[in-house]
């Protein structure tokens, strides 16, 4: 009819159902909670919009009890029609039927702006147009239709816009939403194909102790086990003490120390401050696998790689470096059919966990392969988050 309250009417042409309550309350105290049901804020818009009218109009022609009787006639037409236009005409013709739409809703406003004319006259008022400049204006004059017509159009108007603005809000919450979800399932999946991995590699290590009926087997047994019980349990969180993942490394470098023996000599250096870190876990030890799966094929007697982690101003710093094989033994492939979770998959994980915040340099030298890694550590103590 008139100007309205925008604030006030952003939670009345949202779908009745309570997720559009939350789409425009969002978190709110138990006390308040009765305020995201439809039937409350639809009944709190239209008793303000009801109040505001009764003000304008008693105020502009100095009579509020004609005010009261005219809004009491007016305002049961404007839900009508408010709502036809919401929740009927455009779920049903929008957008495919546009034209359709345009023609049902001016044919459904003329007619209830004639209604409403008749009914102003009966029950209100015998002054026609009380608001015009010219008096004795007839019941069906064109301008007095037209004034209805447009009124109704304006309710009609601004009621699809805050209903088109809210739809969008509330898609955008949606989208985001499945977006997390899909995120959190990829990483789900991408840390599901560590796992075997890992306890495939490990257990050929357990297995080739055991034939040379190594002292050594209870030890790796050990190591195992821990190396299982972190990835089963701990590494589910999205976030792992720093020192556990470290662990997590050394207990990896150590079977693999006793897979190889003397063989290989493994520089593992770690510096900064640790304690009170978290992580993302399983980021490093696939760049750690490959190392060993690569260098190891190098010919050379004694065979270094070199590891060193530091922390420093809240970012995570790796490197790693190894000789490369011959490429008579292995050639170097970073696909997963090569490398199992692989370069590739880890690199997915760290776009999917930190998007621009983490740099990764691989340096594919001719007798050495080397991964420089920075990504962002976080403070505090570990919840369970998964």
């Amino acid at each position: 009819m008139d100007f309205v309250f925008f604030y006030n009417f952003m939670a009345t042409s949202v779908d009745s159902d309570y997720i559009s309550g939350s789409a425009i309350f969002g978190t709110m105290p138990k006390p308040f909670d009765f305020l995201r049901k439809p039937i409350v804020y639809h009944t709190f818009f239209w008793a303000s919009y009801f109040c505001f009218n009764i003000v304008r109009w008693g105020s502009y022609f100095n009579d509020y009890a004609y005010s009261l009787q005219s809004n009491l006639v007016e305002f049961p037409i404007h839900i009508i029609i408010a709502y036809f236009n919401l929740y009927y005409l455009m779920p049903r013709l929008l957008p495919g039927k546009l034209v359709r739409y345009l023609i049902l809703l001016t044919i459904s406003v003329l007619a209830v702006s004639l209604f409403r004319i008749v009914i102003t006259y009966e029950l209100v008022t015998t002054d026609v147009w009380r608001e015009a400049a010219v008096q004795e204006t007839s019941l069906f004059d064109f301008n007095y239709i037209l004034a209805v017509y447009i009124g109704e159009m304006y309710v009609i108007g601004i009621t699809t816009a805050i209903k088109l603005t809210v739809d969008w809000i509330k898609n955008q919450r949606r989208t985001r939403e499945l977006e997390k979800r899909n995120l959190e399932t990829e990483l789900s999946f991408l840390k599901s194909q560590i796992q075997p991995h890992f306890f495939f590699n490990t257990l050929n290590n357990l297995y080739s102790l055991t034939l040379d009926k190594s002292e050594q087997a209870p030890d790796t047994v050990m190591k195992l086990s821990e190396l299982m019980s972190y990835v089963i349990y701990e590494a589910k969180n999205k976030k792992v003490p720093l020192m556990r993942e470290i662990k997590h490394i050394q207990n990896y470098i150590d079977l693999e120390r006793l897979r190889y023996g003397p063989k290989v000599q493994v520089n593992f250096d770690v510096s900064g401050k640790l304690e009170g870190i978290s992580t993302s876990p399983l980021l490093l030890i696939p760049f750690v696998e490959n190392s060993f799966k690569h260098g190891m094929h190098s010919i050379e007697k004694n065979i270094p790689i070199d590891i060193h982690i530091e922390v420093k101003d809240h970012y995570l710093y790796f490197l790693i470096e190894n000789l490369k094989p011959e490429k008579s033994h292995i050639k170097i492939n970073h696909s997963e059919n090569e490398s199992g979770i692989g370069i590739e998959n880890a690199k997915r994980r760290l776009n999917l966990l930190f998007k621009d915040d983490y740099t990764l340099n691989i340096t594919n030298g001719e007798k050495k392969f080397k991964v420089e890694l920075k990504y962002p550590v976080y403070e505090g103590a570990v919840s369970n988050n998964r």
